[in-house]
């Protein structure tokens, strides 16, 4: 892990252990749990490039959230999330997928705008991931695509197709944009925006190998319920 990261770590966890002192000063505090689930749409950043596309997939999982009353909190939330990346043949005949399945902890600064019913607001923080599995959809031999008819295996890259995740941890930057409707004054529904630019690399990245680097970048759109326990 990088210094960078690291100082980014230190400081929201410094801002989790200001935030009480605040709130009990001059705020009532606000805790909510809920839950969040939608789509994503991913790719694997390589150097040298690949020829690819976006790859669907899915995001599920809880949230908890601490706000202050003016404007300001912090999101934890633990998500099981598909990324990967889909590659990008100048023939349509053939296709290929790969499917990377994290467990996800961002831990985000989150700052809100906006009335008692309808809040805009925006998410910015680190975000940790575990690899915990995968699956591959292809209509052909992947694992000897020369050996496939016609294939356009011409000045692009093939190794990244069998190429064996190096690092089961993920980390990088998060930043969302969403909206807020509040029900009553416990419950609420929100639709966020998010991107998420992966700062390691998922394969092999040593001079010897293929790819210099290999990060995940994820966009998703989900949709999220929390319930207000103080």
């Amino acid at each position: 892990m990088t210094n960078s990261i690291k100082t980014i770590l230190a400081a929201v966890f410094l801002l989790f252990a200001l935030m009480p002192a605040r709130a009990q000063k001059h705020f009532q505090p606000n805790i909510a749990v809920g839950g969040k689930a939608g789509v994503t749409l991913s790719k694997v950043n390589f150097s040298p490039g690949v020829k690819q596309g976006w790859n669907m997939g899915q995001t599920a999982g809880a949230t908890f959230r601490y706000m202050e009353e003016k404007h300001f909190g912090l999101i934890v939330e633990a998500l099981i999330t598909r990324a990967g990346w889909k590659e990008n043949f100048e023939d349509a005949r053939f296709n290929y997928s790969r499917s990377l399945t994290y467990l996800q902890l961002p831990i985000l600064t989150h700052i809100y705008f906006g009335s008692s019913r309808f809040r805009g607001f925006f998410n910015l923080g680190p975000q940790l991931g575990y690899y915990i599995g995968e699956s591959i959809s292809s209509n052909f031999n992947y694992q000897d695509p020369q050996s496939v008819p016609d294939f356009p295996y011409t000045n692009r890259y093939l190794d990244q197709l069998t190429m064996n995740v190096k690092s089961k941890f993920d980390y990088g930057l998060a930043f969302g944009l969403g909206t807020e409707f509040i029900a009553r004054r416990k419950h609420s529904f929100s639709l966020e925006a998010r991107l998420y630019y992966g700062l390691g690399s998922v394969f092999p990245s040593n001079k010897k190998d293929t790819f210099s680097a290999s990060s995940n970048m994820t966009l998703s759109i989900t949709a999220g319920y929390s319930f207000r326990i103080k």
